[in-house]
C-alpha cells in the first residue's frame, strides 16, 4: 500500500473528484497542505489578496459551470473565520464549495495556542458539515463524505479543518483505486409526478415558477421543453433566472417585492395555479404578504429537500425530489397527455402573458446628467449580448439589473440572493471567469459593494483574468437610505466628500479610477450618459488588450428610488419614477412596448 501524507492524500482525493483548481492564502498552520498542492501537482491555484475573497472566488467557480466545486483554503484562526461569510453565502444559495482550513497541533488545541480557534464549531450553522480531522487515517474518509455531502440532496458547502501535525503525519492510502461515493437524490416517482400535473387538469391560468435547483440540476433545457409542451408560462425566480431565455414567448418575467417586473407581478396575481420546481418562496419573491401571495390559487412544490416543502406556506401537494428527475417525468407525462388530446389549451392565457409584458414596462431612457441609473442598464443591453453572463450582490443596483437587464442562459446569472455579502462581487466574478474563460463576463457593482473587496482586482491583474466591470457611483448606501424613508431618516448612509487629489470629481469622493489603476486594471470614468455605450465598447477591447478586468464608473445622480415594495408586499409595488409610455422611453425593453 503507497504511504503518502495525509495532506498528500487529501490533495489526491481532490484530483479524483475532479477539482482542478483552488483559490486560496497560505499560512503557517496549512503550509504542508501547500507543499503537496505543489508536489503533487494537478491543481491549479489562485492567490487571493483576502481570505474571504478566496471563499467567494470558489462559489463564482462553482456557480459558473453544472459540475464545478470550488475550493478555497486558509489557514488558521482568522483565515477560517473570514471565509465563514463565504460559507454562509454559499449554503444559503445551495452552492457547494471545499473550505480547507489550517489548525494548531492535536494537542494544543485546547491550550489557547497562536490561533487555535474551533473553526468548525464556528462553521456549524452554515456547513453541510464542519469537522476539525483529529486522525490522520480519517483524512481520505473525510475527504470522500465531504464531496459526497455537497452533491447530495440539497447542495452546499462543507468545511474540513486540519491540524499541522495531522497533515504531515503518513498514513496508508492507494490513489488508484479511490472512487467517489454515490450521489444521493430524491426522485419523483410516476405516481406523484402524475398528481401534480392532474392540478393542471383544473386550472386556465397556471404558472410555472423556476428557481436555482433546476440550475443546480443542470434541467433547464428540460423545463422548457414542459413549457413549450404544456404552453404554460414561466415566472423565474431571482436564483432561477436564465433557465428559459428572456425573449421566450413563454418567459413571463420576475415576480417579487424588489427583484420584479410590473409584467410579471401582474401575471401572477391572475394565475389560478402555480408549479413551482426547485425554488424556496423566498421572501423577496412572496413578500412577507403571504395570503396575497397566495389566494386564489393552488399550489404544488417541487424541491429536492424534504423539510423545504411547507417551510413558508403549505402547498396543496408537495414532491421531495430532484428537479431534473422530476422533470423527466413531467416531460414523459405531458407528451403522453398531449398525445392523448388531454392537455388544455393555455395559449389564450399565455398570449395575455406576452401582452402584458409588452405593455407594462418601466421607462429607461433618460438624459439626465449626473445620469439616472435606468440608463446604465439600458447601454448595457446594447453593449452585451445573449453570451454575457452577468455575476453581481445586493444594492439598489442589483435591483435594477434584476429589472432592466437581460438573461438568456442558465448560469449567466450569478447572484448570492440570500445572504448577499457586499465585496462578493469582485472575488465571484474572477472565480466565474477562472472557470469559463471562454464567456464574456460583466460584473456589476454600487460604489460600496465595489469598496468592499476591492484589494482582490490585483489579483485578477496577477493572474491575467480579463472581465467588464460596470461600477454606478452615487457615493450613497442607496438601498438602505431608500429603507431609512419608512423610518423618516437619512442616517449615515451617506459616502461623499471632496477628495483633495481629485477635485474634479466633486463629492463623489473615493477615486475609483485611480485606486483601480493602481491594482493593475484599467478603468473609465462616464459622466454624461451619451459617452456611456462608447466606454463599455472601449471597455471590452481593453480587457481583451490587457487580459485584465476594465471598470467602468458610472457617475449617477445622488439620489433615485428604484420601484420596490414599502410593504414587502408583491401586489403592492411602488413605482417611483415615470413608466414608459412610448417606445422610445424602454429601447431595449425585451419586448417593444405597445401603447
Amino acid at each position: 500500500m503507497p504511504r503518502m501524507t495525509a495532506a498528500a492524500a487529501a490533495v489526491e482525493i481532490l484530483k479524483r473528484e475532479g477539482v482542478t483548481q483552488a483559490f486560496g492564502v497560505p499560512g503557517a498552520a496549512i503550509n504542508p497542505f501547500y507543499r503537496e498542492l505543489k508536489n503533487v501537482g494537478g491543481v491549479a491555484h489562485t492567490l487571493a489578496r483576502h481570505v474571504e475573497g478566496a471563499s467567494h472566488m470558489a462559489e463564482g467557480y462553482t456557480r459558473a459551470k453544472a459540475g464545478n466545486i470550488g475550493v478555497c483554503i486558509g489557514t488558521s484562526g482568522p483565515a477560517g473565520t473570514d471565509m465563514i461569510t463565504g460559507l454562509y453565502s454559499a449554503i444559503a444559495d445551495s452552492i457547494p464549495i471545499l473550505c480547507i482550513t489550517g489548525q494548531a497541533p492535536v494537542s494544543k488545541l485546547h491550550k489557547e495556542d497562536f490561533q487555535a480557534v474551533d473553526i468548525a464549531t464556528i462553521a456549524k450553522p452554515v456547513t453541510k458539515a464542519a469537522t476539525t480531522v483529529l486522525e490522520a487515517a480519517q483524512v481520505p474518509g473525510v475527504f470522500q463524505q465531504a464531496f459526497h455531502l455537497m452533491r447530495s440532496g440539497r447542495p452546499g458547502p462543507v468545511l474540513i479543518d486540519l491540524p499541522i501535525d495531522v497533515q504531515l503525519t503518513e498514513i496508508e492510502f492507494d490513489p488508484e483505486t479511490y472512487e467517489p461515493l454515490p450521489v444521493y437524490k430524491p426522485s419523483a416517482t410516476r405516481a406523484q409526478a402524475e398528481k401534480a400535473l392532474s392540478f393542471l387538469l383544473e386550472s386556465e391560468r397556471p404558472l410555472i415558477v423556476a428557481g436555482g435547483g433546476i440550475i443546480n440540476a443542470d434541467a433547464s433545457d428540460l423545463l422548457v421543453e414542459f413549457a413549450e409542451l404544456t404552453g404554460i408560462p414561466v415566472i423565474s425566480t431571482l436564483m432561477g433566472w436564465g433557465t428559459i431565455p428572456d425573449d421566450h414567448e413563454l418567459a413571463a418575467g420576475m415576480v417579487g417585492v424588489q427583484t420584479a417586473h410590473r409584467y410579471g407581478n401582474a401575471t401572477f396575481l391572475e394565475s389560478d395555479f402555480v408549479l413551482g420546481i426547485g425554488n424556496r418562496w423566498a421572501n423577496r419573491h412572496t413578500g412577507y404578504n403571504l395570503e396575497a401571495y397566495t389566494k386564489g390559487r393552488k399550489f404544488v412544490h417541487v424541491d429536492i429537500e424534504p423539510t423545504q416543502l411547507g417551510k413558508i406556506f403549505a402547498p396543496d401537494y408537495g414532491i421531495a425530489s430532484d428537479a431534473k428527475a422530476a422533470l423527466e417525468l413531467f416531460v414523459e407525462i405531458a407528451r403522453e397527455w398531449k398525445a392523448a388530446g388531454k392537455l388544455p389549451d393555455f395559449s389564450a392565457w399565455a398570449a395575455s402573458a406576452q401582452e402584458r409584458k409588452a405593455t407594462l414596462q418601466r421607462r429607461t431612457h433618460f438624459d439626465n446628467i449626473p445620469m439616472k441609473p435606468q440608463r446604465v442598464y439600458e447601454e448595457m443591453n446594447k453593449a452585451f449580448g445573449p453570451e454575457t453572463r452577468y455575476v453581481t450582490t445586493i444594492g439598489l443596483s442589483q435591483i435594477a439589473a434584476a429589472q432592466f437587464l437581460h438573461v438568456y442562459k442558465p448560469r449567466h446569472w450569478i447572484n448570492c440572493g440570500q445572504a448577499g455579502p457586499l465585496g462578493w462581487t469582485i472575488p465571484a466574478a474572477i472565480g466565474a471567469a477562472t472557470a469559463d474563460p471562454e464567456t464574456p463576463v460583466v460584473a456589476l457593482s454600487g460604489d460600496y459593494d465595489f469598496q468592499f473587496m476591492i484589494e482582490e482586482l490585483a489579483v485578477a491583474a496577477q493572474h491575467k483574468v480579463p472581465y467588464v466591470h460596470v461600477l454606478v457611483n452615487n457615493a450613497y448606501l442607496g438601498l438602505i437610505r431608500q429603507a431609512q424613508g419608512g423610518l423618516g431618516i437619512n442616517f449615515e448612509v451617506n459616502l461623499e466628500f471632496e477628495n483633495i487629489n481629485t477635485p474634479e470629481i466633486g463629492v463623489y469622493g473615493v477615486d475609483h479610477v485611480k485606486v483601480a489603476e493602481g491594482l493593475g486594471v484599467k478603468a473609465i470614468r462616464v459622466e454624461d450618459p451619451s459617452k456611456l455605450g462608447e466606454a463599455l465598447e472601449e471597455a471590452k477591447k481593453l480587457a481583451v488588450e490587457h487580459q485584465v478586468p476594465v471598470v467602468v464608473e458610472a457617475i449617477l445622480e445622488r439620489i433615485t428610488n428604484i420601484a420596490m415594495s414599502k410593504t414587502v408586499d408583491m401586489s403592492d409595488v411602488t413605482e417611483f419614477e415615470d413608466l414608459a409610455t412610448e417606445p422610445g422611453h424602454a429601447p431595449t425593453a425585451i419586448k417593444a412596448l405597445q401603447v
